[in-house]
């Protein structure tokens, strides 16, 4: 193997740790909690909010193709549509996982709907700067692109049916 290619798969490797550890900064708020799951379960949700075995997989595949994306655009030669696409990728990384926290570990949906908005944003902005660089990267990010669309309104229903979400929070127990 030659030292191009070598640092191509290291750098394929770096890109999946990035996305892995957004995945697990998130997961850190997730309704595994039992005080967060309670809270959710108490939340008023839409008829259309998917099953939740469907979220696994879902995320699994954005996540793969978030890190091939990135991955791929970094490949690319040097250039400043390049070094711009990247700061995307990772300004969109870090709304993602941002997301999580502020949904469920501080139980605040309408914050939450604000960050989603910033996050499609940077998403779609990133679409564009990648197809510049790399088509295929580009495509990479389309159905992240529609799920989070899908997200937001999924949210944004939630902020409706829901006006006092964050008293629904369950307390903890006096000592």
């Amino acid at each position: 193997m030659d030292l191009q290619n070598k640092k191509s798969w290291i750098a394929l490797g770096g890109f999946c740790a990035a996305v892995t550890a957004a995945a697990w900064f998130g997961s850190r708020y997730s309704p595994r909690d039992t005080r967060t799951r309670l809270w959710y379960n108490r939340l008023e949700k839409p008829s259309f909010t998917p099953p939740k075995g469907v979220y696994p997989v879902v995320w699994t595949s954005l996540y793969a193709l978030m890190a091939v994306s990135g991955w791929r655009v970094w490949q690319a030669e040097s250039s400043e549509e390049r070094s711009h696409a990247l700061r995307l990728w990772v300004a969109q990384l870090v709304s993602n996982a941002e997301w999580t926290r502020i949904f469920f570990g501080e139980h605040r949906p309408l914050r939450a709907l604000l960050d989603v908005a910033v996050l499609e944003t940077a998403i779609v902005k990133y679409i564009a700067a990648a197809s510049k660089v790399d088509r295929t990267a580009a495509a990479c990010f389309v159905p992240y692109a529609g799920w989070v669309a899908f997200a937001a309104v999924l949210n944004a229903e939630i902020v409706r049916l829901n006006p006092g979400a964050r008293k629904l929070f369950p307390r903890a127990r006096a000592a």
